[in-house]
């Protein structure tokens, strides 16, 4: 190197020293911008849970003996119980974007903000399907608010950023890249599909957090981590939470999405019936049922379903766990396998008729029900020769209560039951004859 190119090596070195040391807008970086501007909507939440307790211990080696005693005698004494999430207020009416396994039970909420404020707040709806919940303070006060952005067109690798409550320390910030999209998570309870995972630190209290991407926007609500390792957290697109908001504002609740597809898994004996290539996965359609979303938009009965919005399919539970995330109104891009080649088709999902949720019931139970004027329940009709029900003993005049956990107490109740039990083997249900009451299982056709 020859000295005037060395002279103007130390030269611009010595300037970059100097500009580091007195321009302090190197140290604004973007994350630094989007903190500030987002940061005031970012609030804690605070639930209480009530339940009952006993106040004496073990009272003998022999449980039934336990049993017998406690239920006598003993008092069943409250207890609260705390447990802590976050949130983002969404729009000027107080409005609160969060998680419903966050406030699930929950007897009392109360939010926090960022300037040291406390509110009580109410659920205003919940979807554990898409375990999204919608909050909205009890108050008039005007709170700090962000326009939900969009995650259509997201990048694996871009920054993001997590703001968050975790373990209590309100407002940390946490930032990453998106690792991966589309992916499923599986829980306790259910498996959700369409998740993206993120590396930035996700901890118990950052559930329902919003998280941003380097302009500000919020693309998604951070909902879990996984346990199993260092690095990897989940997050719900915001076009899913969107969809879900409206639902939830508007009716309380997400209505059932439909489309009119029987399905059944291809066995390797129907595989070979039907000529598919060895590597193809999917289900096969079954029926079509008349004037459903799916005729309309020309699906054929013995058209295999091979993806679902760009997800590979590989049983028919999958695809019935993938439509209990989807709301009315919305488009799906389906790929089918049709004639020796792969056909995309868009189907639009549809609130499904009452007149249809009975033909549902008669399909998959073997019953044909009918509700009482009296109470809400409904009663047994006529029972499907060769069922499932017939098989086990149910008679007409008995009454339903309850399937797989609902009470069936109108015909919502009922809609919602019959929609779920696709995809499923069998179905628990709660029967009454005369004083008795009973439960049982019933397999699926």
């Amino acid at each position: 190197m020859g000295k005037r190119a060395l002279a103007l090596a130390i030269g611009l070195a010595w300037f970059a020293a100097v500009v580091r040391a007195d321009d302090p807008f190197l140290r604004r970086t973007p994350t630094v911008d989007v903190v500030e501007t987002v940061g005031p909507a970012v609030v804690n939440i605070t639930t209480e849970r009530t339940r009952s307790r006993r106040p004496f211990g073990v009272l003998s080696p022999n449980p039934l003996f336990n049993q017998f005693f406690r239920n006598l005698f003993e008092p069943r004494l409250p207890q609260t119980t705390q447990s802590l999430g976050s949130g983002v207020v969404i729009d000027d009416r107080g409005h609160i974007l969060t998680n419903q396994h966050v406030v699930a039970g929950a007897s009392r909420i109360r939010i926090s903000t960022a300037d040291g404020r406390e509110f009580e707040a109410s659920v205003i709806g919940a979807d554990p399907n898409n375990d999204i919940a919608v909050l909205k303070v009890n108050s008039e006060a005007t709170l700090p608010w962000i326009t939900p952005g969009s995650s259509d067109d997201l990048l694996v690798g871009e920054p993001v950023i997590a703001i968050g409550n975790p373990f209590g320390l309100s407002s940390t910030v946490t930032t990453g890249v998106i690792s991966a999209l589309n992916r499923s998570v599986r829980t306790d309870k259910r498996v959700f599909h369409g998740f993206l995972q993120t590396d930035a630190s996700i901890n118990p209290g950052n559930s329902g957090g919003p998280l941003l991407n380097a302009e500000g926007q919020l693309i998604a609500i951070n909902t879990a981590v996984y346990q199993g390792g260092q690095g990897i957290g989940f997050a719900i697109p915001i076009d899913t939470a969107k969809r879900v908001v409206r639902e939830l504002i508007v009716h309380g609740e997400v209505i059932p999405a439909w489309l009119g597809l029987d399905f059944q898994d291809l066995a390797p004996a129907l595989r070979e019936a039907l000529g598919l290539p060895a590597d193809l996965r999917g289900t096969l359609i079954n029926r079509v049922r008349e004037s459903s979303p799916a005729a309309r938009a020309g699906i054929r009965r013995g058209d295999v379903l091979t993806r679902v919005d760009g997800r590979p399919l590989y049983s028919v539970r999958e695809f019935f766990e993938t439509l209990e995330t989807v709301t009315v109104g919305q488009e799906l891009e389906l790929e089918l396998w049709r004639e020796g080649r792969a056909r995309p088709l868009t189907v639009r999902a549809a609130e499904i008729p009452d007149d249809l949720v009975a033909q549902l019931v008669n399909d998959l139970l073997g019953l044909r029900l009918g509700q009482l004027q009296r109470g809400g329940n409904f009663v047994v009709q006529a029972v499907r020769a060769g069922s499932g029900a017939a098989r086990i003993g149910i008679q007409p005049g008995d009454l339903v209560l309850g399937i797989n956990g609902r009470n069936l107490d109108d015909q919502d109740a009922l809609r919602r039951s019959a929609l779920e039990l696709r995809g499923h083997h069998r179905a628990l249900i709660v029967v009454q004859r005369g004083s008795g009451r009973y439960h049982v299982a019933i397999p699926l056709v």
